[in-house]
């Protein structure tokens, strides 16, 4: 039983499906100028195409990666770099792409303020605006944190942002193809195709076509010469593909929901913010006492697999930044573990998941 859809998620059919016959048909190089390049070029415009529409963005501002990680630092460093101010402002709970390029950032001279998240999970727009000096040129939010679900204001943030001439960017992998992305309005996004039941090993960022970004890697000639590289055309048809149907909320919900009513009552504890700012798919929990990473290990020995916070921060304390990020000691962060459900995820596993969690809070994490 599958509970890690944060992490990842199963190829869906449909993606599947498209990525084959893509294999199949579409063999060139988009880039070459032959017939068979010139249909694969094609092909990589409408899924360029699909991409915008799902995003709410300009077609002209997307550019396709190799993976969520890797737009975040393509965007980061971009869009830092493209003016002579040397502030930034970000999350402390950021994934750990995004504190990379702060690092790169810092050996160039720019200051890095990073805000912590609030008893609800929240960096408020409040406190970025209290953050904000007169050399701040970048605010970067991420919308979904993957750890405990909460939804972030960055619509607010962005706009307060844009009054002030500052360049924003979010984070937006955990919410492409999940939740609206319409009224965010930032100069800057990440996806990923994996996390929607797309293939692993490709994403997407946008960048204003308004913004003159600078490439980290000058002189590339592929993606207009943001990122450089043969564009995987079969890879994209799937993240394309898999980005037409989005998640049902309302199912999400409803097993959430189920999960809570089961665990009324127990020693387990929720991290999350309120319902209106929570993505009903993530669940940050804890039992006091035991190790999350125990606890882990006691359900995966039922084969009901869940994390102990983000896959890419698996062998580091790093996983556990939300639960830091909210004033939690690191004996209590270590506590800490996430449940993630998806558009597979059943009534009756999660009804099993219940008792299995509630028989590791009895049994201090031994099943």
């Amino acid at each position: 039983m599958y509970f890690d859809y944060a992490a990842t998620s199963p190829m869906k059919k449909e993606a599947l499906d498209i990525y084959i016959e893509a294999v199949r048909h579409f063999s060139g190089n988009t880039s070459s100028p032959h017939d068979e390049g010139t249909r694969a070029s094609l092909l990589l415009e409408q899924c360029r195409t699909e991409i915008a529409s799902r995003a709410g963005v300009l077609k002209d501002g997307i550019y396709f990666t190799g993976s969520g990680t890797e737009g975040n630092i393509l965007a980061l460093l971009s869009l830092a770099r493209n003016k002579p101010k040397k502030h930034i402002i970000t999350g402390m709970a950021e994934h750990t792409s995004v504190h990379s390029a702060m690092t790169v950032l810092q050996t160039e001279g720019f200051n890095i303020t990073k805000m912590p998240l609030n008893e609800n999970g929240i960096v408020t727009a409040e406190s970025i605006i209290a953050a904000i000096r007169p050399d701040t040129v970048l605010v970067s939010i991420q919308h979904i944190n993957p750890e405990i679900g909460t939804i972030q204001p960055i619509a607010q943030i962005a706009a307060e942002a844009k009054k002030r001439g500052i360049l924003f960017h979010t984070d937006c992998v955990q919410s492409f193809g999940k939740v609206s992305l319409d009224s965010i309005n930032a100069d800057a996004m990440t996806f990923s195709a994996h996390k929607i039941g797309g293939p692993k090993g490709c994403g997407a960022m946008y960048l204003s076509p308004f913004i003159a970004a600078k490439p980290v890697f000058p002189g590339l000639t592929h993606e207009k010469g943001i990122r450089g590289g043969t564009v995987d055309t079969p890879a994209i048809a799937a993240f394309a593909e898999a980005a037409k149907k989005a998640a049902s909320l309302e199912k999400l919900w409803t097993l959430r929901h189920l999960l809570k009513e089961q665990l009324e009552g127990s020693s387990v504890k929720w991290i999350e913010g309120n319902d209106s700012n929570q993505y009903p798919g993530v669940i940050g929990m804890c039992i006091p006492g035991i190790e999350g990473q125990l606890v882990m290990l006691a359900l995966n020995a039922q084969k009901m697999y869940i994390s102990t916070g983000s896959a890419c921060d698996a062998s580091s304390a790093s996983g556990m930044k939300a639960a830091l990020a909210m004033g939690m000691t690191m004996e209590e962060a270590r506590q800490f573990f996430r449940v993630s459900f998806g558009p597979e995820t059943t009534e009756d596993e999660v009804k099993k998941l219940g008792r299995a969690l509630l028989h590791a809070a009895e049994q201090g994490g031994m099943l």
